[in-house]
C-alpha cells in the first residue's frame, strides 16, 4: 500500500501579502466583468468575413495572438476562454506545436471540425456538450454549419501558447498579424 504524500500547506502559492479572501478573488473571473473581443481575430475577418469570431477570455490570453489582458486570471498551466461562433463562420486550419487544445461545445447544433496530419485529412461533427482534445502538432479548424450562433469553451494546455501558424496553402497564412 502506497503512502499518501503530505501536503505542504505552509508553502502554498498564495502570495504573502494577500489574505486568502483577496487571493481567491484575484483567481475568480466573473461573466459580468468579461467582454466579447471581436478584434482578437479581426485580421482574419478583415481578409474574409466568414472568419469573424469573438473570444471571451477567463484564464490567460489564449492562442489568438492577444498578448495581454489585465482582466484575466493569470495562466499557470493552461488558458481558458469561450468563443462565439456566428452561423456559417469558420476557424481556419491552424496548428499549435506546443500545446493541446480542447474544444467543448456549450451551444451549437453542427460544428464541423477538420484535421490534417502527415497528409491525412479527417472531419468530425460536434454538437452541444461534445468535447474533443487535439494534441500538439495536428492542424485543426472548424466551421459552424448550424443556422444559429454557437458557443464553445476553448482550453489550451500551456500558460501562453506560441501563436499558431497556418498551412502555407491557406490564404490566412499570407496575412501579416497586427502587433499587440
Amino acid at each position: 500500500m502506497s503512502e499518501i504524500p503530505e501536503i505542504d500547506t505552509q508553502n502554498a502559492l498564495i502570495p504573502g501579502n494577500q489574505s486568502l479572501k483577496e487571493w481567491i478573488e484575484s483567481r475568480t473571473a466573473r461573466y459580468e466583468t468579461r467582454t466579447l473581443d471581436w478584434d482578437a481575430l479581426k485580421f482574419q475577418a478583415d481578409f474574409d468575413p466568414k472568419y469573424r469570431r469573438a473570444q471571451m477570455r477567463y484564464i490567460g490570453t489564449g492562442g489568438a495572438g492577444v498578448t495581454s489582458d489585465p482582466n484575466v486570471i493569470p495562466a499557470d498551466h493552461f488558458t481558458f476562454s469561450t468563443m462565439v461562433l456566428p452561423a456559417g463562420c469558420e476557424g481556419p486550419l491552424h496548428i499549435h506545436h506546443d500545446a493541446e487544445e480542447v474544444f467543448f461545445i456549450l451551444k451549437g447544433k453542427k460544428i464541423r471540425l477538420f484535421f490534417e496530419h502527415k497528409g491525412e485529412e479527417v472531419e468530425t461533427v460536434l454538437t452541444e456538450r461534445d468535447v474533443i482534445s487535439v494534441p500538439p502538432g495536428v492542424y485543426r479548424g472548424l466551421r459552424n454549419e448550424g443556422v444559429e450562433e454557437a458557443l464553445m469553451c476553448v482550453m489550451i494546455g500551456s500558460p501562453k501558447p506560441v501563436t499558431p501558424t497556418y498551412p502555407e496553402s491557406h490564404p490566412i497564412s499570407k496575412i501579416k498579424r497586427p502587433e499587440n
